[in-house]
Protein backbone atom coordinates (compact mmCIF):
# COMPACT_ATOMS: atom_id res chain seq x y z
CA UNK A 1 0.00 0.00 0.00
CA UNK A 2 1.56 3.11 -0.63
CA UNK A 3 -0.21 7.08 -0.95
CA UNK A 4 -1.77 6.08 -4.12
CA UNK A 5 -4.14 3.19 -2.28
CA UNK A 6 -4.60 5.62 1.17
CA UNK A 7 -3.97 8.84 -0.05
CA UNK A 8 -1.55 11.48 0.46
CA UNK A 9 -3.02 12.84 4.06
CA UNK A 10 -3.84 9.51 5.23
CA UNK A 11 -2.35 9.69 9.08
CA UNK A 12 -3.14 13.42 9.03
CA UNK A 13 -5.45 15.52 10.73
CA UNK A 14 -6.84 19.05 9.13
CA UNK A 15 -8.44 22.07 10.59
CA UNK A 16 -10.62 24.24 8.57
CA UNK A 17 -11.72 27.16 9.91
CA UNK A 18 -14.03 27.96 6.79
CA UNK A 19 -17.39 28.95 6.96
CA UNK A 20 -18.24 29.11 3.00
CA UNK A 21 -18.03 26.02 0.46
CA UNK A 22 -16.72 24.26 3.65
CA UNK A 23 -18.24 21.23 2.57
CA UNK A 24 -16.26 21.20 -0.86
CA UNK A 25 -12.80 21.87 1.32
CA UNK A 26 -14.01 19.01 3.36
CA UNK A 27 -14.58 16.66 0.69
CA UNK A 28 -11.57 17.09 -1.41
CA UNK A 29 -9.57 16.75 2.22
CA UNK A 30 -11.42 13.25 2.75
CA UNK A 31 -10.67 12.26 -0.45
CA UNK A 32 -6.99 12.31 -0.07
CA UNK A 33 -7.43 10.38 3.14
CA UNK A 34 -7.25 13.28 5.67
CA UNK A 35 -9.06 13.51 8.71
CA UNK A 36 -10.62 16.84 9.33
CA UNK A 37 -11.43 18.78 11.99
CA UNK A 38 -13.72 21.15 11.00
CA UNK A 39 -15.24 24.77 12.85
CA UNK A 40 -16.32 27.54 11.34
CA UNK A 41 -14.23 30.87 12.95
CA UNK A 42 -16.92 33.17 11.33
CA UNK A 43 -20.52 33.24 10.22
CA UNK A 44 -21.05 35.52 7.18
CA UNK A 45 -24.44 37.75 7.48
CA UNK A 46 -25.80 39.36 4.30
CA UNK A 47 -26.00 42.83 4.45
CA UNK A 48 -29.71 43.00 2.17
CA UNK A 49 -31.56 44.52 4.74
CA UNK A 50 -28.84 46.27 5.89
CA UNK A 51 -29.12 50.02 6.00
CA UNK A 52 -25.20 50.50 5.44
CA UNK A 53 -25.21 48.85 2.26
CA UNK A 54 -28.29 50.50 1.16
CA UNK A 55 -26.88 54.05 1.84
CA UNK A 56 -23.84 53.40 -0.02
CA UNK A 57 -25.39 52.68 -2.79
CA UNK A 58 -28.05 55.21 -3.10
CA UNK A 59 -25.44 57.36 -2.57
CA UNK A 60 -23.34 56.25 -5.69
CA UNK A 61 -26.73 56.78 -7.41
CA UNK A 62 -27.05 60.26 -6.17
CA UNK A 63 -23.19 61.33 -6.89
CA UNK A 64 -21.60 59.36 -9.27
CA UNK A 65 -18.37 57.78 -8.83
CA UNK A 66 -15.25 57.80 -11.33
CA UNK A 67 -14.63 53.89 -10.77
CA UNK A 68 -15.68 51.10 -8.96
CA UNK A 69 -13.82 47.88 -8.34
CA UNK A 70 -15.38 44.86 -7.35
CA UNK A 71 -13.56 42.65 -5.59
CA UNK A 72 -15.12 39.05 -5.04
CA UNK A 73 -17.92 37.20 -7.42
CA UNK A 74 -20.45 36.07 -4.43
CA UNK A 75 -19.79 39.88 -3.46
CA UNK A 76 -20.76 41.49 -6.99
CA UNK A 77 -23.69 39.27 -7.32
CA UNK A 78 -24.97 40.11 -3.87
CA UNK A 79 -24.94 44.00 -4.25
CA UNK A 80 -27.09 43.41 -7.46
CA UNK A 81 -29.63 41.37 -6.04
CA UNK A 82 -30.06 43.33 -2.86
CA UNK A 83 -30.30 46.54 -5.27
CA UNK A 84 -32.74 44.83 -7.22
CA UNK A 85 -34.78 43.44 -3.90
CA UNK A 86 -35.23 47.28 -2.93
CA UNK A 87 -36.36 47.96 -6.37
CA UNK A 88 -33.30 49.79 -7.17
CA UNK A 89 -31.41 47.17 -9.32
CA UNK A 90 -32.03 48.73 -12.68
CA UNK A 91 -30.23 52.26 -11.66
CA UNK A 92 -27.25 50.69 -10.15
CA UNK A 93 -26.55 48.60 -13.44
CA UNK A 94 -27.32 51.67 -15.24
CA UNK A 95 -24.81 53.45 -13.71
CA UNK A 96 -22.07 50.57 -13.60
CA UNK A 97 -22.22 50.97 -17.24
CA UNK A 98 -21.09 54.46 -16.98
CA UNK A 99 -17.90 54.22 -15.38
CA UNK A 100 -14.85 52.81 -15.03
CA UNK A 101 -15.11 49.01 -13.83
CA UNK A 102 -12.39 47.31 -12.38
CA UNK A 103 -12.76 43.08 -11.68
CA UNK A 104 -10.49 41.69 -9.74
CA UNK A 105 -9.59 38.51 -11.76
CA UNK A 106 -11.51 36.05 -14.21
CA UNK A 107 -14.20 34.91 -11.45
CA UNK A 108 -15.24 38.62 -10.85
CA UNK A 109 -15.24 39.49 -14.60
CA UNK A 110 -17.77 36.51 -14.88
CA UNK A 111 -19.60 37.71 -12.29
CA UNK A 112 -20.02 41.49 -13.86
CA UNK A 113 -20.46 39.78 -17.28
CA UNK A 114 -23.43 37.62 -16.34
CA UNK A 115 -24.89 40.75 -15.08
CA UNK A 116 -25.41 42.07 -18.37
CA UNK A 117 -22.15 44.60 -17.65
CA UNK A 118 -18.91 44.78 -19.34
CA UNK A 119 -15.57 45.36 -17.24
CA UNK A 120 -12.93 48.23 -18.47
CA UNK A 121 -10.60 46.06 -17.15
CA UNK A 122 -9.10 43.33 -15.20
CA UNK A 123 -5.81 41.50 -14.31
CA UNK A 124 -5.03 37.70 -15.51
CA UNK A 125 -4.46 37.08 -11.65
CA UNK A 126 -6.65 37.91 -8.98
CA UNK A 127 -4.28 40.02 -7.32
CA UNK A 128 -5.62 43.18 -5.74
CA UNK A 129 -1.85 44.58 -6.15
CA UNK A 130 -2.33 44.86 -9.86
CA UNK A 131 -5.76 46.54 -9.15
CA UNK A 132 -4.26 48.75 -6.95
CA UNK A 133 -1.37 49.46 -9.24
CA UNK A 134 -3.61 50.59 -12.64
CA UNK A 135 -5.58 52.55 -10.50
CA UNK A 136 -2.64 54.89 -9.08
CA UNK A 137 -1.02 54.69 -12.40
CA UNK A 138 -3.72 56.57 -13.42
CA UNK A 139 -3.29 58.81 -11.17
CA UNK A 140 -6.24 59.10 -8.54
CA UNK A 141 -5.94 62.54 -7.07
CA UNK A 142 -9.29 63.86 -6.87
CA UNK A 143 -11.00 60.53 -8.27
CA UNK A 144 -14.11 58.83 -6.40
CA UNK A 145 -13.66 55.33 -5.95
CA UNK A 146 -16.19 52.61 -4.78
CA UNK A 147 -14.66 49.59 -3.28
CA UNK A 148 -17.06 46.66 -3.57
CA UNK A 149 -15.74 44.30 -0.07
CA UNK A 150 -16.70 40.79 1.21
CA UNK A 151 -16.61 41.01 5.01
CA UNK A 152 -13.01 42.76 5.19
CA UNK A 153 -12.21 46.37 5.15
CA UNK A 154 -8.99 46.33 2.85
CA UNK A 155 -7.24 48.84 5.07
CA UNK A 156 -3.68 48.91 3.17
CA UNK A 157 -5.95 48.81 -0.22
CA UNK A 158 -7.89 51.86 1.10
CA UNK A 159 -5.32 53.96 2.84
CA UNK A 160 -3.12 53.51 -0.90
CA UNK A 161 -5.92 55.09 -2.74
CA UNK A 162 -6.32 57.76 -0.08
CA UNK A 163 -2.70 58.65 0.19
CA UNK A 164 -2.94 59.25 -3.88
CA UNK A 165 -6.07 61.96 -2.64
CA UNK A 166 -8.46 59.43 -4.01
CA UNK A 167 -12.10 59.80 -1.83
CA UNK A 168 -12.72 55.69 -1.63
CA UNK A 169 -16.19 54.78 -1.03
CA UNK A 170 -16.61 51.28 0.55
CA UNK A 171 -19.65 49.05 -0.35
CA UNK A 172 -19.85 46.73 2.23
CA UNK A 173 -21.64 43.70 0.96
CA UNK A 174 -21.36 41.24 3.50
CA UNK A 175 -20.47 41.73 7.33
CA UNK A 176 -18.18 39.03 9.63
CA UNK A 177 -19.52 37.58 12.64
CA UNK A 178 -18.65 35.24 15.68
CA UNK A 179 -20.08 31.69 14.96
CA UNK A 180 -23.12 31.44 16.14
CA UNK A 181 -22.25 28.75 18.36
CA UNK A 182 -18.80 28.72 19.68
CA UNK A 183 -18.02 25.42 21.05
CA UNK A 184 -17.00 23.83 17.51
CA UNK A 185 -14.50 27.01 17.26
CA UNK A 186 -13.34 26.45 21.21
CA UNK A 187 -12.84 22.32 20.65
CA UNK A 188 -10.76 23.37 17.42
CA UNK A 189 -8.90 25.72 19.74
CA UNK A 190 -8.05 23.15 21.89
CA UNK A 191 -6.84 21.15 19.50
CA UNK A 192 -4.54 23.54 17.69
CA UNK A 193 -2.89 24.16 21.27
CA UNK A 194 -1.49 20.54 22.03
CA UNK A 195 -0.43 20.21 18.58
CA UNK A 196 -3.63 17.64 17.92
CA UNK A 197 -3.59 18.80 14.20
CA UNK A 198 -0.85 18.50 11.62
CA UNK A 199 -2.55 21.82 9.58
CA UNK A 200 -4.92 24.32 9.98
CA UNK A 201 -6.73 25.90 6.84
CA UNK A 202 -8.32 29.41 6.46
CA UNK A 203 -9.67 30.57 3.22
CA UNK A 204 -10.42 34.54 4.73
CA UNK A 205 -8.30 36.83 6.49
CA UNK A 206 -11.33 37.40 8.72
CA UNK A 207 -11.66 33.82 9.81
CA UNK A 208 -7.65 34.07 10.92
CA UNK A 209 -8.79 37.04 13.09
CA UNK A 210 -11.77 35.55 14.52
CA UNK A 211 -10.05 32.76 15.80
CA UNK A 212 -6.51 34.65 17.08
CA UNK A 213 -9.57 36.66 18.78
CA UNK A 214 -11.48 33.91 20.08
CA UNK A 215 -8.05 32.09 21.35
CA UNK A 216 -7.24 35.88 23.60
CA UNK A 217 -11.01 35.65 24.86
CA UNK A 218 -9.94 32.13 26.32
CA UNK A 219 -6.56 32.93 27.21
CA UNK A 220 -5.23 30.37 24.44
CA UNK A 221 -3.52 33.44 22.04
CA UNK A 222 0.42 32.72 22.98
CA UNK A 223 -0.84 28.40 23.13
CA UNK A 224 -2.51 28.48 19.63
CA UNK A 225 0.48 31.15 18.31
CA UNK A 226 3.17 28.83 19.14
CA UNK A 227 1.80 25.67 17.65
CA UNK A 228 0.63 27.66 14.80
CA UNK A 229 4.66 28.90 14.62
CA UNK A 230 6.10 24.98 15.00
CA UNK A 231 4.43 21.67 14.08
CA UNK A 232 0.77 23.35 12.93
CA UNK A 233 1.38 24.31 9.38
CA UNK A 234 -0.57 26.95 8.59
CA UNK A 235 -2.12 26.87 4.85
CA UNK A 236 -3.92 29.75 3.66
CA UNK A 237 -5.70 30.21 0.42
CA UNK A 238 -4.05 33.26 -0.63
CA UNK A 239 -1.72 36.17 0.68
CA UNK A 240 -4.33 38.28 1.53
CA UNK A 241 -5.79 35.38 3.79
CA UNK A 242 -2.31 35.24 5.28
CA UNK A 243 -1.98 38.63 6.72
CA UNK A 244 -3.47 38.15 9.90
CA UNK A 245 -1.18 35.04 10.74
CA UNK A 246 1.98 36.54 9.18
CA UNK A 247 1.02 39.90 11.16
CA UNK A 248 2.02 37.33 14.56
CA UNK A 249 5.18 36.08 12.99
CA UNK A 250 3.13 32.66 11.92
CA UNK A 251 5.31 31.17 8.89
CA UNK A 252 2.32 30.22 6.02
CA UNK A 253 2.06 28.46 2.98
CA UNK A 254 0.14 29.48 -0.12
CA UNK A 255 -0.75 27.90 -3.32
CA UNK A 256 0.27 29.93 -6.40
CA UNK A 257 -3.43 29.48 -7.87
CA UNK A 258 -5.73 31.17 -4.95
CA UNK A 259 -8.07 28.03 -5.06
CA UNK A 260 -9.33 25.61 -2.67
CA UNK A 261 -7.70 23.17 -5.16
CA UNK A 262 -4.56 23.63 -5.23
CA UNK A 263 -4.78 25.00 -1.10
CA UNK A 264 -5.21 21.14 -0.91
CA UNK A 265 -3.00 20.13 -3.28
CA UNK A 266 -0.41 22.07 -1.59
CA UNK A 267 -1.19 20.30 1.95
CA UNK A 268 -0.58 16.72 -0.58
CA UNK A 269 3.30 17.78 -0.64
CA UNK A 270 3.80 19.78 2.58
CA UNK A 271 2.54 17.18 5.48
CA UNK A 272 4.17 14.33 3.82
CA UNK A 273 7.13 16.47 3.67
CA UNK A 274 7.01 17.23 7.27
CA UNK A 275 6.82 13.79 8.50
CA UNK A 276 9.43 12.03 10.02
CA UNK A 277 11.19 9.37 8.04
CA UNK A 278 13.66 6.90 9.53
CA UNK A 279 14.92 3.35 8.34
CA UNK A 280 13.98 0.81 11.48
CA UNK A 281 15.36 -2.59 11.80
CA UNK A 282 15.03 -2.92 7.60
CA UNK A 283 11.63 -1.16 7.10
CA UNK A 284 10.99 2.28 6.50
CA UNK A 285 9.32 3.76 9.21
CA UNK A 286 6.80 7.26 8.27
CA UNK A 287 5.66 8.95 11.38
CA UNK A 288 2.37 11.10 10.58
CA UNK A 289 -0.18 12.82 13.00
CA UNK A 290 -2.37 10.06 14.07
CA UNK A 291 -0.88 7.04 11.97
CA UNK A 292 2.56 5.50 11.02
CA UNK A 293 3.77 4.41 7.29
CA UNK A 294 5.78 0.89 7.55
CA UNK A 295 6.74 0.06 4.10
CA UNK A 296 4.27 2.04 2.45
CA UNK A 297 1.18 0.24 4.48
CA UNK A 298 -0.74 2.69 6.47
CA UNK A 299 -1.06 1.56 10.31
CA UNK A 300 -3.52 3.72 12.53
CA UNK A 301 -2.13 4.29 15.87
CA UNK A 302 -4.37 5.29 19.08
CA UNK A 303 -2.91 8.61 20.88
CA UNK A 304 -1.45 7.26 23.78
CA UNK A 305 0.97 4.65 20.91
CA UNK A 306 1.77 8.16 18.62
CA UNK A 307 2.70 9.79 21.95
CA UNK A 308 5.34 6.73 22.78
CA UNK A 309 6.05 6.69 19.06
CA UNK A 310 7.02 10.52 19.15
CA UNK A 311 8.86 10.48 21.68
CA UNK A 312 11.16 7.37 20.54
CA UNK A 313 11.57 9.46 16.92
CA UNK A 314 13.12 12.20 18.74
CA UNK A 315 16.27 10.36 20.08
CA UNK A 316 15.60 7.44 17.43
CA UNK A 317 18.54 4.88 18.37
CA UNK A 318 18.76 5.58 21.72
CA UNK A 319 17.31 4.01 24.75
CA UNK A 320 14.36 6.22 26.33
CA UNK A 321 13.57 5.46 30.25
CA UNK A 322 10.40 4.64 31.17
CA UNK A 323 9.91 7.57 33.31
CA UNK A 324 10.55 9.81 30.26
CA UNK A 325 7.83 8.07 28.32
CA UNK A 326 5.60 8.11 31.04
CA UNK A 327 5.93 12.02 31.08
CA UNK A 328 5.11 11.96 27.28
CA UNK A 329 1.80 9.89 28.01
CA UNK A 330 -1.46 11.95 28.12
CA UNK A 331 -2.86 11.56 31.50
CA UNK A 332 -0.92 8.34 32.39
CA UNK A 333 -0.34 9.52 36.31
CA UNK A 334 2.78 7.94 38.22
CA UNK A 335 2.34 4.39 36.88
CA UNK A 336 4.69 3.21 34.43
CA UNK A 337 2.60 0.11 34.02
CA UNK A 338 0.95 1.97 31.46
CA UNK A 339 3.95 2.49 29.24
CA UNK A 340 3.95 -0.98 28.96
CA UNK A 341 0.23 -1.46 27.89
CA UNK A 342 0.64 1.36 25.43
CA UNK A 343 3.59 0.21 23.98
CA UNK A 344 1.84 -3.33 23.50
CA UNK A 345 -1.02 -1.58 21.69
CA UNK A 346 1.71 0.32 19.74
CA UNK A 347 3.63 -2.51 18.78
CA UNK A 348 0.67 -3.90 17.31
CA UNK A 349 -0.28 -0.92 15.49
CA UNK A 350 2.94 -0.92 13.86
CA UNK A 351 2.31 -4.82 12.43
CA UNK A 352 6.35 -5.32 13.13
CA UNK A 353 7.45 -5.99 16.14
CA UNK A 354 11.03 -5.73 15.89
CA UNK A 355 10.75 -1.48 15.10
CA UNK A 356 10.85 -1.13 19.08
CA UNK A 357 13.38 -2.89 21.13
CA UNK A 358 13.05 -3.17 24.67
CA UNK A 359 15.89 -2.69 26.70
CA UNK A 360 15.88 -4.81 30.09
CA UNK A 361 16.02 -2.67 33.11
CA UNK A 362 16.59 0.63 31.23
CA UNK A 363 13.88 1.39 28.72
CA UNK A 364 13.01 0.82 24.78
CA UNK A 365 14.68 2.49 21.71
CA UNK A 366 14.16 2.50 17.75
CA UNK A 367 15.69 -0.08 16.21
CA UNK A 368 17.71 1.98 13.64
CA UNK A 369 19.23 0.87 11.10
CA UNK A 370 23.38 0.35 11.33
CA UNK A 371 25.22 3.62 9.87
CA UNK A 372 21.64 5.49 10.47
CA UNK A 373 22.46 6.71 13.93
CA UNK A 374 23.94 9.94 15.25
CA UNK A 375 23.53 12.90 13.01
CA UNK A 376 20.53 11.31 10.82
CA UNK A 377 18.24 13.30 9.45
CA UNK A 378 14.57 12.79 7.72
CA UNK A 379 11.54 14.38 6.96
CA UNK A 380 11.39 17.58 9.48
CA UNK A 381 14.80 16.10 11.66
CA UNK A 382 14.25 14.72 14.66
CA UNK A 383 18.37 14.78 15.87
Amino acid sequence: MDDATHGPLAGFTVGVTAARRADELIALLRRRGAAVVHAPALRIVPLSDDGELMAATKELLDDPPDAVVATTAIGFRGWIEAADGWGIGERLLERLRTTELLARGPKVKGAVRAAGLVETWSPQSESLAEVLDRLLAGPVTGRRIALQLHGEPLPGFVEALRDGGAEVVPVPVYRWMPPADLAPLDRLLDAVAVGALDALTFTSAPAAASLLSRAGERGLREAVLAALRGPVLAACVGPVTALPLQGQGVATVQPERFRLGPLVQLLCQELPGRARVLPVAGHRLEIRGHAAVVDGGLRPVPPAGMALLNALARRPGWVVSRADLLRALPGAGRDEHAVETAMARLRAALGVPNLIQTVVKRGYRLSLDPGDGEGWNGGRGVR
